[in-house]
């Protein structure tokens, strides 16, 4: 069975205290939802320089670090399906990494794409290919997968024809690295999503699901900025894309809204998405 996941950064304003994530959690399984995508510095204090770069992006983290997730999650029904972390601390802390993932019960560590990183520059992508094939090797040995998470910066052209997504694909190794798709961002990027999740095939173990549209009120130009939507009322072929995911086999469909939400609400925008995962998952 797939499994209806939600990523935790969507909650991040609704896990202030225990008792609010603990409601949170329970309005998440209520909804038809069966699991849940943990972040590394949503887990563990968070440092400085995440709170300030998340708030800038007008995306506020709060305060979940310093709640007792493991405790939360044992007294959930939701299932850990993987844990973010990034590739410094899973370079060089990596028993710890495969010590956290397996006290969660999951067998899945994703790495996004890097912050501050030219994703056009083919030499500083082929060193980066070259740590995650490293880092994968690693947990490996230490009995998790590890799985790369795009946003849209992958999708840059390092030579005419070719992007940096195309080129991590073609040379990590398999053994080692694999992927959780996010096809809002590769939508974003101008890219035919539903081909490269073809493509991926039994890589893609994770699936990151959002759509994309316009929620604007009153008058307007002629011209809309696009942004995250609930799941069926933007633009993207969903249906196709979650088939997609099934037949490749994925373990997991994970919502990610990360702002833009109905009236302002993660807990309204999660539910209302739930209505169309609990249609066609």
């Amino acid at each position: 069975m797939t499994i209806k996941a939600i990523q935790q950064f969507q909650l991040r304003t609704v896990l202030g205290t225990e008792k609010k994530a603990r409601e949170t959690l329970q309005l998440v399984e209520k909804a038809g939802y069966n699991g849940i995508e943990l972040n590394g510095f949503m887990i563990k204090k968070m440092p400085m320089v995440v709170r300030m770069l998340t708030r800038m992006a007008g995306m506020p983290m709060g305060r979940s670090g310093n709640l007792h997730w493991k405790k939360l999650m044992a007294e959930s029904n939701l299932k850990v399906v993987s844990v973010h972390e990034d590739l410094g601390s899973i370079l060089n802390r990596t028993q710890e990494i495969i010590d956290e993932a397996k006290a969660f019960g999951t067998e899945y560590v994703v790495v996004t794409g890097m912050h501050h990183f030219d994703y056009s520059d083919k030499k500083a992508v082929l060193e980066l290919i070259d740590k995650l094939n490293r880092a994968g090797k690693m947990l490996k040995e230490g009995g998790i997968h590890f799985l790369y998470h795009n946003h849209n910066c992958e999708f840059r052209k390092i030579e005419p024809g070719k992007t940096a997504f195309e080129l991590i694909m073609e040379n990590t190794d398999p053994q080692y690295v694999n992927f959780e798709f996010d096809s809002y961002w590769a939508t974003e990027a101008g890219v035919d999503a539903l081909g490269l999740m073809e493509t991926l095939g039994e890589r893609m173990k994770l699936y990151h699901i959002n759509d994309r549209g316009t929620r604007v009120t009153g008058k307007t130009g002629s011209i809309l900025k696009s942004d995250s939507m609930e799941l069926g009322y933007g633009n993207m072929n969903l249906t196709a894309m979650i088939e997609t995911a099934k037949k490749c086999g994925v373990k997991a469909i994970i919502l990610e809204s990360h702002k833009n939400w109905i009236d302002k609400s993660p807990v309204k925008s999660f539910q209302v998405s739930a209505d169309f995962l609990n249609k066609h998952v």
